[in-house]
């Protein structure tokens, strides 16, 4: 897509590209031998990290559970996805000092220390400084569970990518294989803190390393499974979003469905991503985050006084539309959330977090489906509401990542949907990210056109 001049990549916490020819030279002890062969060495490696990630991630989310009720008085659970039950004063206090307190140490960290690299750097060779990364980590797990809009899941994969870049060292990895092992171990990440195997390994292989080989698979699989395993001796496992009784027959109607939900989360996926980028490049930079942060956090510490559910890593919003009532009453209510969902994630991010907008962008999408599939149920009636919810989580996902096969096993695997299910998804899928790169191309054509016309007129 380069020869159209067009930018593809979402922000940093999400969607960077890995360019084999980027690695630095000084990322491996060229002095240290292998433990065994390199294929010995390789498998070991990745079964180890996918061992240490996963205890990471399971940690992860038992420090975000004590985060909420320390400061929020709840635990998230599919049966409380947010804080509901507790008084505005008390979300505004967490919000606002959660968000004061991560904007000092961030403050501090970007202007005090050595930066912390993205994933994606870090899957090109950027070295991952160890306090710095860890510090990094617990901010961003600290701000989602004092209720700030964004997504939680950027944490385990950075922790993935650091761990990876000191293990390799010790075993004495060749450096050729540092980037796949780097990725492959950030996806590790993702699919331990969520209980999704396929989703983490489609993450390192799609999106980081896009990468099809029977090698990768194969290794990213063992990793993922093996985080995702690990992690739920520590936290227990449980479906992360209900979406109730499912019929797991798909009717023509659905088929329907699945291309109309596309197209719409196809646009809406490609402008939430154009506005993470936006976002991301004109992020907070020195002493504004000081009081940009906070600001973001007494914003919404004010909207929540009536959508509470715009809070966290949007869980509570993506529940919302998955449970949904097929009655017509109940759109502007999701067509609210979905609203200032995205307007409260984009502003945060803006103002300074980090963090991402995968569990963000499945809100949307699950509130986008839910609206859509109240009609069509009155039209129809041949579907439950969340199926037509879960549709729209995938589409709109796919879009905003253009990684259909992530962003499909995610959400299943967050819902535990029928199997099934997967055929209308993976249509909804190819329909949303079509759509989504034509929403991209027309932007790119306009902005090209925009720019010859501006400099015509310098002339």
């Amino acid at each position: 897509m380069e020869g159209m001049g067009m930018n593809i990549t979402a922000g940093h916490f999400d969607n960077d590209e890995a360019v084999a020819r980027e690695l630095r030279d000084d990322d491996l002890d060229p002095g240290r031998r292998p433990i065994g062969s390199r294929l010995t060495a390789l498998v070991a490696t990745i079964a180890l990290l996918g061992i240490i990630v996963g205890a990471c991630a399971g940690l992860l989310t038992l420090l975000l559970y004590a985060i909420e009720h320390l400061a929020l008085g709840f635990v998230e659970s599919p049966a409380m996805p947010g804080p509901f039950l507790t008084h505005p004063l008390r979300r505004a206090v967490s919000l606002i000092g959660g968000a004061t307190v991560a904007a000092v140490c961030w403050w501090l960290l970007r202007t005090r220390t050595t930066a912390v690299p993205s994933v994606g750097q870090a899957v090109r060779g950027s070295l991952m400084p160890a306090w710095q990364t860890v510090c990094h980590v617990l901010l961003q797990i600290g701000i989602v569970g004092c209720g700030l809009s964004v997504g939680r899941e950027v944490a385990p994969r950075e922790l993935g990518a650091m761990l990876a870049q000191r293990l390799c060292r010790w075993t004495g990895l060749h450096r050729r294989d540092l980037m796949e092992v780097v990725a492959i171990s950030a996806g590790a990440g993702l699919a331990g803190v969520y209980n999704a195997p396929l989703a983490g390994a489609f993450f390192a292989i799609e999106i980081l390393l896009k990468d099809v080989t029977a090698a990768t698979v194969a290794l990213s699989l063992l990793c993922s499974s093996l985080a995702a395993w690990v992690a739920t001796l520590i936290k227990g496992t449980h479906a992360f979003y209900v979406i109730g009784a499912v019929d797991a027959h798909f009717t023509p109607d659905l088929f329907a469905f699945a291309v109309v939900v596309g197209v719409l989360a196809g646009v809406c996926g490609a402008w939430f991503r154009r506005g993470a980028q936006w976002a991301e490049s004109h992020k907070a930079r020195g002493s504004a985050i000081l009081w940009q942060l906070p600001l973001a956090g007494a914003v919404t510490a004010l909207v929540a006084i009536w959508i509470p559910q715009v809070m966290g890593n949007g869980r509570a919003t993506a529940q919302m539309g998955f449970s949904g009532r097929p009655e017509l009453a109940f759109i502007p209510l999701l067509l609210v959330s979905f609203a200032a969902k995205a307007v409260v994630t984009l502003m945060t991010i803006r103002a300074g977090a980090s963090g991402g907008v995968l569990t963000p962008g499945i809100a949307l999408g699950s509130s986008l489906g839910c609206m859509l599939g109240v009609c069509w149920l009155l039209m129809f009636g041949t579907n439950s509401i969340g199926v037509y919810a879960l549709l729209g989580a995938c589409a709109l996902l796919a879009a905003s990542q253009n990684a259909p096969l992530m962003a499909m096993t995610l959400v299943m695997e967050l819902t535990e949907a029928p199997s099934n299910l997967y055929v209308p998804v993976a249509c909804a899928c190819a329909v949303s990210v079509g759509t989504g790169l034509l929403v991209a191309r027309l932007h790119a054509r306009r902005a090209s056109g925009g720019t010859r016309v501006a400099h015509a007129g310098r002339e």
